[in-house]
């Protein structure tokens, strides 16, 4: 099995984190750059900074705060919020990002994902899926929707699908959100993830629901995922990337130990 990576991600909204329950009920967390230097420091192998309300204000990303989180860093960094043109990309990078996200810019014109990946490679493009499942299915996994906007609009889209295309358009990765699970640390959607896990041939990063190392092992197992995001239970102190991964380690997950 390959290295299992854990990734530490700050939600920001007015240059502050915060964190929700299943995209409501919004918390102020902290500031990016101290997070995301206290987070990398305990071990996370990534950072993500997630500019939660660029679509929807309809702005670009806020650069300033990207280069100000940049600065504190010593593990690879992604972006995403407000990047709707390679170069809006091109800024990102040039502030520090070493991968930019993608979620409604890349539904609005899919071209985007392979365009950004002609420029800075497609190892530096993850395209984000919020996903809510189809609760009056009689497949409510497989017929699981995107949602865009911050989880503000449903597409039409069924995730299973749209991940299939985001590959065959160019993505090095895929970040799913569970909305459903999203902030409840109840575990993250693993019946969801597996079901992408097995779609797609490029890396799935699980997010929403993470509440302990229980958690990560059963997405990393029988979610398939090869990476797990988590917010509120690195911010609030529930745990860190070192004790996480010391757990994990013990249970038989091939992580790799902070220094």
């Amino acid at each position: 099995m390959l290295t299992k990576r854990i990734i530490a991600c700050l939600d920001v909204r007015d240059g502050r984190v915060v964190k929700g329950i299943q995209f409501v009920d919004i918390i102020d967390a902290g500031d990016p750059a101290e997070l995301a230097h206290r987070h990398a420091a305990a071990g996370a192998d990534e950072i993500v900074l997630l500019d939660i309300t660029a679509t929807h204000e309809g702005r670009g990303t806020l650069i300033d705060t990207v280069k100000r989180t940049a600065a504190s860093l010593f593990v690879p960094f992604t972006v995403g919020g407000g990047i709707r043109s390679a170069e809006d990309a091109a800024l990102v990078f040039n502030a520090g990002a070493d991968k930019v996200s993608i979620n409604s810019s890349a539904i609005a014109r899919p071209e985007l994902i392979g365009e950004i990946g002609s420029s800075f490679g497609a190892q530096a493009v993850i395209v984000a899926i919020d996903a809510r499942r189809a609760v009056n299915s009689v497949d409510p996994v497989g017929e699981a929707e995107v949602y865009v906007s911050g989880g503000r609009k449903a597409t039409g889209l069924r995730v299973i699908d749209w991940a299939r295309e985001a590959e065959q358009r160019g993505a090095g990765e895929i970040l799913l959100t569970s909305m459903n699970t999203d902030g409840m640390r109840n575990g993250f959607d693993c019946e969801l993830t597996a079901l992408v896990s097995a779609a797609v041939q490029i890396p799935v990063i699980a997010s929403g629901g993470a509440g302990s190392a229980a958690h990560f092992a059963d997405v990393f197992s029988r979610g398939r995922a090869d990476a797990a995001l988590a917010a509120s239970i690195f911010h609030f102190g529930v745990t860190d990337s070192r004790a996480l991964k010391a757990e994990l380690q013990r249970a038989g997950v091939p992580v790799r130990l902070p220094c």
